[in-house]
């Protein structure tokens, strides 16, 4: 038996998310799939995270054990012809030690959240951005940002149907820049709350269009009430960029 690791791109728009699901399509579900044609057996894909419906991945990280002989190209050429036409592409592939794992072995996870602030309609961008078409201030943007960086109760950012045991997380980076018409949040934690980065990009953007204040934004913080959430943001927009291991 062998453990391939695996770095994943996917467009999620047409999953469910990265997990399977009963009533629909998931990115785990079409890798698992490609992997059976593959073996001729079942093999469990394991995620570094799970990722929600029409949320994309330029480098989701995963792994696989494997019983048949495969080098790592071999696999990762076999799994992306088995993968067409879905919009999945495995980028790399390793072999790993048997106790490496995707999630578990995971220190730091990375995400990006890609908005387009203009008043004309998206076309090749519609589904991998969010529009928003009143001006957006970056520079008060990032200032309020700052606010959220550190370790916090993050309750009110965190969706009603969140498993995870604590909603207090350490938050090691929230950066909000502006190029062109595209507004650029990028943030890194060891991990995130389920709609985290989505309701703290939907608050952000409120500062942005001047509707809040930093100091809102901080007494929503401090809230750690659901309540008092100002926007969660669509998942349009929103990216898995990245997994660090030690």
């Amino acid at each position: 038996m062998t453990r391939f690791a695996l770095t994943i791109e996917y467009d999620g728009r047409p999953f469910m998310g990265w997990q399977r699901q009963s009533h629909g399509p998931s990115v785990q579900q079409a890798i698992e799939e490609a992997i059976a044609r593959i073996t001729g057996g079942e093999a469990a894909v394991h995620g570094a995270g799970r990722t929600d419906a029409g949320v994309h991945a330029i480098a989701m990280r995963a792994h696989v054990d494997i019983e048949k002989p495969l080098t790592p190209f071999r696999l990762m050429e076999a799994l992306n012809a088995q993968l067409r036409p879905a919009p999945v592409a495995i980028l790399a592939c390793e072999t790993v030690a048997g106790d490496w794992h995707a999630r578990f072995s995971c220190i730091g996870r990375a995400y990006e959240y890609r908005i387009v602030n203009r008043r004309a309609p998206l076309t090749w961008d519609k589904g991998l951005s969010w529009q928003v078409a009143k001006p957006l201030d970056a520079e008060a943007m990032h200032g309020a940002a700052q606010a959220l960086v550190g370790r916090h109760d993050f309750t009110t950012f965190r969706s009603a149907h969140c498993q995870s045991q604590s909603p207090v997380k350490t938050l090691d980076r929230l950066s909000v820049s502006r190029h062109g018409d595209e507004i650029i949040v990028e943030t890194a934690a060891r991990s995130f709350l389920h709609h985290q980065v989505r309701s703290m990009v939907g608050c952000l953007t409120l500062v942005g269009q001047g509707k809040w204040s930093a100091r809102d934004l901080k007494a929503a913080l401090d809230a750690a009430d659901r309540n008092a959430l100002g926007l969660n943001a669509p998942p349009d927009g929103l990216y898995f960029v990245g997994a660090t291991y030690p």
